[in-house]
This record gives structure tokens, C-alpha cells and sequence, in this order.
């Protein structure tokens, strides 16, 4: 069996165990109440409701780490950021950046595959209000440092919003506490970078704080950063 064979297989083992989780109760209690309630658009669809693990592929030298599932979307289809807005952004950019087949995510079985590219989260339940408690993080934290021990050929790490930056940068021994601020850069143990993004959000992409352009832009300087 080759290191990638035998990686690929560690990290399968490390997503089932990720989606056996029972941590955190609120964040249980939370995740199936959304999953027998389904929003009005998307009445008669069955919600994963469990936690969600990463994706992509094992050889991958680009990391995108988000925040967590959401509510109506990963919470529902089983995959981070496929089916919900956020998602379109993002997939949209690594289709443009050559790290994805397909520029949309809509199901777990939609086809969809990263090419050098994996994706992950700092927590892995929808949590309410997207926010989850500091307790929380650290529950989920443990699956996230075996999860970027597996991934032994990365190169960058991109975070998606101030949360994952910290979270990170804690995790893996930033030092000092890295400033958080769109595509700014901050060196890791070991040699991979960190690179900031603006997160996806609605909240940032109705208002222009995140644009396209802007979204790109990371991307290819992680390209450039040697992912």
C-alpha cells in the first residue's frame, strides 16, 4: 500500500469518526432539530443532521478551513459547503483556480471533485446562530490537527473568517497572535503558510466587503505560495 493509499484510508477512518460524534450536546440537541425541521424550500429532502467531515483530495497542498457546517446547508446535504451560498462562492473560486472539476456544489453525489484541494472546518455541527461556544472549538479542534496531520503535503492553509484564523493559528503554534485582515500571510511551524480570507458569508458578499476579485485573489496566491 503507497503513502497516499495509506492516507486516503486514515483519513476515511478519522471522517467516520468525526461523524459519530456526540461531544457537545447543545450542538447535537441543535443539528437534529434543524435536520425534522426543514426550511419551506427544501421540504421533503431528508438532512444529514450528523457532523460533517472534510473533503477533497489526500495529496492536497491547498487547505481551505471554514468555520462550521451550515444550518441548511452541510447540515442538510452531508458536505461543508455544498448547498448553501457560501458554497457557491467558494466552489465557484477553486473551479476558477483549477482546484475544482465543477464551479457548483449542490449535492454529496453531484459530482463534484478537488483536485489539490481539500476543505475542512474548525467545528463540525451547525451551530446556533453560527456561533459556537469556546468549549465547543475545543471539543472539535482535535479532529481538525489529526485531519492536518493526515494532509502531509500541504502548503497553505487558507481561513475563511476571523474564527477559523484564530482557531488555527492557535492549534497549529502561530506566534505571536496572527492579524487577521483579507490575503495577509502568516508563516507556520514546519514551513506551510496561512492565508487569510474574507469568509463568504451573505453577510460579506451582499455588502461588497468580499467580491469576487477579491475571492480570487487568494486563491491564486496560494497558487503562487507554492498549493
Amino acid at each position: 500500500m503507497g503513502r497516499s493509499e495509506r492516507g486516503a484510508r486514515a483519513l476515511g477512518h478519522l471522517g467516520s469518526e468525526i461523524e459519530s460524534c456526540h461531544r457537545c450536546p447543545r450542538l447535537v440537541s441543535w443539528r437534529e432539530q434543524v435536520a425534522a425541521s426543514p426550511r419551506a424550500s427544501f421540504a421533503g429532502e431528508r438532512y444529514w443532521g450528523r457532523p460533517v467531515r472534510g473533503f477533497g483530495d489526500p495529496g492536497a497542498r491547498l487547505v481551505v478551513v471554514g468555520l462550521a457546517p451550515a444550518a441548511h446547508g452541510a447540515n442538510r446535504t452531508g458536505r461543508l459547503f455544498t448547498g448553501d451560498r457560501s458554497g457557491d462562492w467558494l466552489f465557484r473560486a477553486l473551479w476558477r483556480a483549477g482546484y475544482a472539476n465543477r464551479p457548483e456544489s449542490v449535492g454529496k453525489d453531484d459530482g463534484l471533485a478537488l483536485s489539490g484541494a481539500w476543505v475542512s472546518a474548525v467545528v463540525r455541527c451547525a451551530p446556533p446562530a453560527n456561533k459556537p461556544t469556546p468549549e465547543e472549538r475545543d471539543n472539535c479542534l482535535p479532529y481538525l490537527r489529526d485531519e492536518l496531520e493526515l494532509l502531509t503535503d500541504k502548503r497553505v492553509i487558507v481561513v475563511l473568517g476571523r474564527f477559523a484564523c484564530t482557531a488555527l493559528a492557535g492549534l497549529v503554534g502561530v506566534r505571536p497572535r496572527p492579524r487577521f485582515g483579507h490575503l495577509a500571510e502568516h508563516p507556520m511551524p514546519g514551513g506551510q503558510v496561512l492565508l487569510c480570507s474574507y469568509h463568504p458569508s451573505q453577510q460579506n458578499t451582499f455588502t461588497g466587503t468580499l467580491t469576487e476579485e477579491m475571492f480570487d485573489a487568494v486563491f491564486a496566491r496560494a497558487r503562487a505560495l507554492g498549493a
